[in-house]
């Protein structure tokens, strides 16, 4: 993984290292990637033969599963129908249900409270289709909670989420690994790419230095350049960029903590070229008050070229002729960013990894957790709260009450 900044910090304070060095004993996902992950494997083993892992949870419990599934899913034989329950629209219930073989599906219920509104509903339909047992469920929840007691009870297969490991850090614990794993993803290369970010980060390594200089321009000027555009160039990506909008939005949008200034950075998740046709636009002409991360992939692993074939009234487009669309998808990344860079008042810069594999997601991961964590010691937030939905659960529990 290469970062690259068309920007220097120049006024950095080296003290917020050591605010996140400090912070590692407190906040848990910094230690996953260090975890030991043979148990996962072990008690998923007597799933082996469903044909069907339907992830039940929403936000942080299924965005981070869901972005590995959708980044690697080009690369990797995933013969394992996973789907996805996190909304209570009953269109996509009803749609989804109607997929699944019952008699012959794994439901990971997942929610840190164990009391999450959407989850909770979605398993009591769940429970009216197929009744609790321990060769259809696993739960995966806070030790001590209400679906933690419910699995012990029934002895359902349990796996815990470290307390001091919030939903949308979540990804890289049991809450990612274990329906990930289910499907043949290797979590110990997940890990390991997450891994390798920390030790370069805590090592004070060449990522070091790219976090330091993004999370003081971002937060330095977070009231001119408030709207952080990630712009990834593969399909891949769409996942992973739900992920961030998460991840970015609930963690920075706050009142400080020693005021009551309502602060933060509004994340867009863009993916090229298709938004090239459209957001763009927004981008160079419009407010300046956007920077733009670019992630691009080196090494698409397929040589899918464009034929040799010219088509009347567009002879003019040969010019693409005889190039692969790994080429054309990089250059057309390549002549936006230049084209940015012309401009001269955009921050920018590019992430690039090597190919699409279970380590460089793992690395991405961390690097955007880390990020997110300085940018929120600088602004004075916490990062690991959300008190800003709070009121809109009491008031829906009024609703039915």
């Amino acid at each position: 993984m290469k970062s690259k900044l068309y920007f220097e910090y120049p006024n950095i304070n080296h003290t917020l290292f050591d605010k996140i060095v400090d912070e590692t004993k407190e906040i848990g996902y910094y230690n996953l990637p260090d975890v030991c992950v043979d148990d996962v494997y072990e008690k998923i083993s007597k799933f082996a033969d469903k044909k069907y892992i339907v992830v039940v949870g929403i936000g942080g419990s299924s965005l981070g599963t869901y972005a590995v599934y959708n980044y690697l899913k080009s690369v990797k034989k995933i013969t394992t129908k996973l789907y996805f329950l996190e909304s209570t629209d009953p269109v996509v219930l009803r749609s989804v249900s109607k997929k699944i073989n019952f008699d012959d599906a794994v439901f990971l219920i997942i929610s840190k409270s164990g009391t999450t509104v959407e989850t909770v509903s979605i398993f009591k339909y769940l429970l009216s289709n197929k009744p609790l047992n321990k060769d259809s469920y696993i739960i995966i929840s806070d030790n001590g909670s209400p679906l933690h007691s419910l699995a012990l009870k029934n002895d359902i297969t349990y796996f815990e989420i470290p307390k001091n490991v919030g939903g949308r850090f979540s990804v890289l614990s049991n809450v990612g690994l274990v329906p990930l794993a289910m499907i043949g993803v290797d979590i110990k290369k997940l890990l390991l790419g997450a891994k390798s970010v920390k030790d370069e980060f805590f090592s004070k390594g060449e990522i070091y230095n790219a976090l330091m200089n993004k999370a003081f321009m971002y937060a330095k000027n977070s009231h001119t350049y408030d709207i952080n555009c990630l712009f990834g160039y593969s399909e891949s990506f769409r996942g992973f960029s739900s992920w961030y909008v998460q991840l970015w939005g609930e963690s920075l949008g706050k009142k400080q903590l020693n005021s009551e200034l309502h602060v933060g950075l509004t994340p867009v998740g863009l993916i090229g070229p298709t938004d090239q046709h459209s957001f763009l636009q927004l981008i160079v002409e419009g407010i300046r008050d956007k920077s733009v991360t670019f992630i691009k992939i080196k090494n698409f692993d397929f040589n899918t070229e464009i034929p040799d074939i010219t088509i009347e009234y567009l002879e003019k487009m040969d010019y693409i002729n005889n190039h692969n669309f790994a080429e054309l998808i990089n250059k057309q990344a390549d002549s936006i960013i230049e084209s940015l860079i012309n401009l001269g008042d955009i921050p920018l810069d590019i992430i690039e990894i090597e190919h699409i594999c279970e380590e460089t997601i793992g690395e991405l991961f961390y690097y955007y957790e880390l990020l997110t964590s300085m940018v929120a010691k600088l602004i004075d937030v916490n990062a690991y709260d959300q008190p800003g939905v709070e009121d809109g659960k009491k008031i829906l529990r009024g609703y039915f009450n």
